[in-house]
């Protein structure tokens, strides 16, 4: 036989942790047999019965080997696996029963109490038996005697644990001719059998003795069961027709018959040998046409006759695995035909059963049977000339880290050396998976954000980690890229991919899991999310879906689990758009590729494919993900006008930054800006003006200085020359004219008059500072259209007025607050009357001429009115004070003064307004529950003015008079009015005409209380148009005690407007009578000399709780 069709021996793989099995018993007798189970235990397989419904499974084991001892059993709590026993033999010759019982059976017991101590149930004891040995006793029953005895004594109470009596006694009548001086006891078929010491047996004898076993177990099996029965246990015999299966093929290995030329003269011998060996056959068979010795002879007596039972075999069992749900054990069967029909030079049938074993393999994650299967599958490709599988398969076992170093070589050197030879095809490409070969591990931009202009370059750096053990040399790696433009051109605005690129311009892909899938059930979960995507302009929602985050972590594992092993069918896509790196080594492991583009097209590039050519054999990504994309972009010229504070203030120099973005458009020399000037906003030519030219990228190209001319219309700034897609910034400074917006005259209760607006200044309600905008039209070069750019100034002051009185005396004061944030220094305040009266003066009382105003305070500024003649019904005033910055030093330019301008009418005072409250009768202060009495002295100041002539006017025969109402209110609620508090009189319009009114309050808390508040109105007619109704409270005293105990002591005019009058008034139009009305006088006419009075009341002597005013 040629060494090429010597028989392969059985894979064998090292069990790095063998479990311990424990030796008890005669130490001896197990010595002289250890060789002999170390070396064939490893080589028969064993059947793994696996718990939770799984099905059984063939392995091979190996054990290690050690002396019983007490300390090796373990502790309770202590699960460690590598130092746990998982088997404890009693070893024993013993064949005497006077021996048995005088010393093994003690020794056997105490061995049994130690294991029941540690709950050790997992034991066995092997009694080896010869003839040698009985002939020397007197005294000896049969074998079975022993044998009986013990099963008694040590294994009557082990009813949960499984045992074979049936087949015992099946095993028991088998005969083995060529050891007649040796009896054997099998305790299971998966448990090879020992001969004695100083035994041996022919080659080849032992798997005689097992298939025939095997056979007439199953045959007797059958003598005695029906076909229902049989059926319904294949799971127990399936194991026997497995191992017949076994032991036939490895007698034909032995006897040369699956050789493809057939047995030499040594095997023909050999197999003389064994068929010699076997005797006669049985009586009791000798007439079955199909017993198990008729099968044995005639599948030894030819090479036709033995792959007809090898084969009927093999069928038989896998379709019995098959039936049973054991999968994986009838792809193991499969894999030895596999294996004959390669030995036979049949690889065409010998693939179907390799790519089944490997599919099962892969879909359960077998690492090393994927191994071992893919190297026969190689072979076997080879041979058929699969020229692209068996690339493919080599690449797989290349990068597979369980072949040797040598082996992973050697299939690298075969793709290398397929690659290297002429094609006789020029054209034809051999497309494989990237997979095996090289796996993407990241990927760099620059720039980072990946966002290039048209004409820009754009660097991408991948890291490639190579598989393979050698430096593999590739002619070219191509990545394929699609080019598209969206729809919604929005998303493509240079300002829109700046904000939406990520910074660091990093992409890290997910790491290739193991070359294999595991099971549906660990695949991880659906990672869904809702995406929305809504427009800048108006926010409103444009499309909506469900994306799934992992998809390509399910997607590539199913596409693995069909394809690994099969035809690829990856497609290679051609397209227009290439980025291409020729020439590249790539050593093992990490390895870094630099692709450079220049952009010419706007749009999105995606990276779609990655391939790698090697000769002919292209390695192919068919899918980058996670999404790869870099954007191109084709951007028009703009001009961006920004101040570089937060706000701008008016009335001192501000910078305000341009940016010029070149876009497309190539600055050149003698371009420029032309700003049309507007009204109340200068801008100021500064001769050190430079401007600054960037690249996109914010690198610095050039620097220049500005040249501006300015007329009274139009200011022209020349720009310097800057390449397309470059960017110009330069500072210029602007002063707006300060001013505050026109006020009207009225102003409120404290004399504030409040702004109103004015052209299009704005102002918001609260301390805010008013602001005005001014729009600058501006030409570029590059656009026949011009751009309106609008600059808002905030006015840094908030000014108010006030008109203050004192008697007859008059003041006005102008409060400026400063609302920025910048200290100011005041000077020259000036107050003006704009209608230049000649009989009134403006008389100042500051007497600084500068003064420092901060943030976020206030001035004043206080003048008195002085005239000779009768005073003017209004004054038109303008406040102007000069000011700037106080942190500067001196400026190029003068600042003009800031401006108020405000209106003061009925200005004059008309009435004084004096209140004073007494003690009761008899009491030197005033007491809390007690009667007060308060005495309202109203004078008239002046004769008949200009401001009299009103509806509420009347003349008479002696003098003019008017109408007044007054009213007694105290609005901090430490008075009660009693009475009346609200009534009409008839004031002459007389100078130091008087009118008293009397009425009693009462003190509600002791300390020193202000004085209820007095207030005039005029009393107009129903059918004045510029009067307003009185507040239905204002009517109604605002206390609900009332002690009215008498009326008032002198009925004076204003007795029939008392409380019950008033209230009278406001209900008469019940009787169809018209309403009064009412109008407040101005601040200004009234003047309360009593204003900030206060009284003493102390608290009355019978109040447990006392309650004290502190105002």
């Amino acid at each position: 036989m040629d060494a090429s069709e010597e028989p392969l021996p059985p894979v064998i793989y090292t069990m790095e942790n063998k479990p311990i099995v424990t030796c008890a018993g005669d130490q001896n007798l197990f010595t002289s047999v250890y060789p002999t189970l170390s070396q064939q235990l490893p080589r028969e397989p064993m059947e793994w019965r696996r718990s939770y419904g799984r099905a059984p499974k063939m392995i091979h084991l190996e054990s290690n080997f050690v002396q019983f001892k007490e300390e090796l059993l373990p502790k309770e709590g202590n699960k460690a696996l590598l130092t746990f026993p998982f088997l404890h033999i009693y070893w024993t010759e013993c064949c005497d029963t006077e021996v048995y019982k005088a010393t093994v059976k003690d020794d056997l017991t105490k061995w049994q109490n130690v294991l029941k101590a540690h709950s050790s149930v997992d034991w066995l004891i092997v009694i080896v038996e010869n003839d040698a040995k009985k002939k020397n006793k007197t005294n000896i029953l049969p074998r079975t005697s022993i044998v009986d005895k013990i099963r008694n004594d040590f294994c009557n109470k082990q009813s949960d644990r499984r045992s074979l009596p049936l087949f015992s006694r099946c095993c028991s009548s088998l005969r083995m001719p060529w050891c007649s001086t040796t009896s054997w006891t099998p305790s299971s078929l998966s448990m090879w059998s020992t001969s004695g010491p100083g035994v041996s047996v022919p080659p080849g004898a032992l798997d005689c003795w097992v298939f025939l076993s095997c056979l007439e177990v199953l045959q007797r099996i059958e003598g005695c069961c029906d076909r229902a029965q049989i059926d319904s246990n294949i799971a127990h015999t399936v194991g026997l027709w497995s191992y017949a299966t076994e032991k036939l093929k490895s007698l034909g290995y032995l006897c040369g018959l699956v050789s493809e030329k057939g047995p030499n003269s040594e095997d023909l011998n050999r197999t003389v040998d064994l068929l010699a060996g076997l005797g006669a056959e049985r009586p009791e068979t000798a007439n079955t046409a199909q017993s198990p010795y008729k099968k044995l002879k005639e599948a030894l007596s030819s090479v036709e006759a033995f792959e007809k039972h090898y084969l009927d075999l093999s069928h038989a069992t896998i379709e019995m695995y098959t039936s049973i749900g054991r999968i994986r054990s009838a792809k193991f069967v499969g894999k030895d035909l596999a294996e004959f029909y390669m030995r036979k030079k049949a690889p065409q049938k010998a693939e179907i059963y390799l790519q089944g074993a490997l599919k099962n393999y892969l879909a359960e994650g077998w690492a090393l049977p994927i191994t071992h299967t893919r190297k026969q599958l190689a072979e076997c490709q080879k041979h058929l000339g699969q020229i692209e599988n068996y690339l493919q398969t080599s690449s797989l076992l290349a990068s597979d880290h369980h072949l040797t170093e040598e082996e992973r070589k050697h299939f690298c050197q075969e793709i290398l050396d397929f690659a290297s030879q002429p094609s006789d095809n020029p054209g034809h490409k051999i497309v494989l998976p990237m997979q095996s070969f090289a796996q993407l591990r990241d990927l760099h931009f620059d720039p980072s954000n990946a966002v290039v202009h048209v004409g820009g370059v754009l660097c991408i750096e991948i890291t490639m980690y190579s598989q393979m053990p050698v430096p593999v040399h590739v002619e070219q790696i191509v990545v394929n890229v699609h080019f598209s433009i969206e729809k919604n051109s929005y998303r493509k605005t240079a300002e829109w991919l700046t904000k939406h690129k990520t910074s660091n311009g990093i992409i890290n892909f997910p790491p290739e899991t193991a070359p294999f899938p595991v099971s549906q059930n660990s695949l991880p979960a659906l990672e869904l999310y809702e995406m929305f995507e809504r427009s800048p302009s108006d926010n409103s929602l444009n499309t909506t879906g469900i994306i799934c985050r992992n998809v390509h972590m399910l997607l590539r594992r199913q596409e693995s689990s069909s394809s690994l092993e099969m035809p690829s069918g990856v497609a290679l896509e051609e397209g227009a758009h290439l980025l291409r790196c020729s020439h590249v080594t790539l050593e093992p492991g990490a390895n870094q590729i630099t692709f450079r583009t220049q952009a010419k097209e706007p749009g999105t590039y995606t990276l779609r494919q990655l391939c790698a050519s090697v000769g002919s054999v292209w390695f192919v990504l068919p899918h980058i993900y996670p999404i790869v994309q870099y954007d191109v972009y084709s951007q028009e010229p703009q001009l961006h006008v920004e101040p570089l504070a937060d706000s701008l203030l008016a009335g001192i120099p501000q910078k305000v930054k341009f940016t010029v973005t070149t876009g497309h458009y190539t600055i050149k020399n003698g371009d420029s800006l032309q700003l049309s000037n507007a009204e109340a906003m200068l801008i100021l030519c500064q001769a050190e003006s430079r401007a600054m030219v960037y690249s996109n990228t914010r690198e610095q190209s050039s620097d220049a200085a500005l040249r501006i001319q300015s007329s009274d219309k139009v200011t022209s700034i020349s720009l310097p020359v800057a390449p397309a897609y470059h960017v110009i910034e330069f500072e210029l400074e602007v002063l707006s004219l300060p001013s505050a917006p026109a006020l009207g005259g009225e102003s409120d209760m404290l004399g504030m008059a409040e702004p109103h607006r004015k052209h299009k200044d704005k102002q918001k309600t609260g301390h805010c500072m008013v602001t005005t905008d001014h729009k600058v039209s501006i030409d570029c070069p590059w656009s026949i259209y011009s751009t309106v750019i609008a600059l808002t100034f905030s006015v840094p002051f908030r000014t108010t007025h006030a008109l203050l009185s004192s008697g007859t005396r008059k003041y006005v004061q102008v409060c400026v607050q400063n609302l920025s944030e910048l200290d100011f220094q005041l000077s020259d305040s000036y107050l003006v009357d704009t209608s230049d009266s000649t009989d009134l003066q403006l008389v100042p009382l500051n007497t600084q001429s500068q003064q420092p105003i901060y943030s976020k305070q206030s001035v004043f500024f206080v003048w008195e009115l002085k005239w000779t003649e009768e005073p003017p019904p209004s004054l038109h005033c303008r406040f102007s004070v000069g000011f700037s910055p106080a942190s500067e030093e001196q400026l190029s330019i003068s600042l003009k003064p800031y401006t108020y301008e405000f209106k003061v009418e009925n200005f004059f005072t008309l009435y004084n307004v004096k209140a004073e409250i007494f003690p009761p009768s008899g009491m030197e202060y005033c007491r809390t529950g007690s009667l007060c009495s308060l005495e309202v002295l109203i004078t008239r100041l002046s004769d008949l003015l200009e401001v009299d002539k009103d509806e509420a006017l009347t003349e008479s025969d002696e003098h003019f008079s008017t109408k007044l109402m007054y009213e007694v209110v105290d609005n901090s609620s430490n008075w009660a009015v009693c009475g009346k508090s609200c009534g009409v009189i008839s004031m002459p319009v007389a100078a130091r005409a008087t009118h008293r009114v009397h009425m009693e309050v009462m003190p509600l808390f002791a300390g020193y209380l202000p004085l209820p508040d007095v207030r005039l109105f005029k009393y107009l007619p129903h059918h004045s148009a510029h009067s307003s109704q009185l507040d239905a409270d204002s009517w109604i005293e605002n206390d609900s005690l009332s002690v009215d105990k008498h009326g008032d002591d002198q009925p004076d005019s204003s007795s029939l407007k008392s409380r019950g009058s008033v209230h009278s008034a406001c209900s008469s139009e019940h009787k169809g009578l018209p309403m009064p009305r009412l109008q407040a006088l101005p601040a200004g006419q009234v003047f309360n000399s009593s204003s900030g009075t206060q009284v003493l009341v102390i608290p009355s002597q019978d109040d447990h709780v006392l309650e004290v005013s502190v105002t």
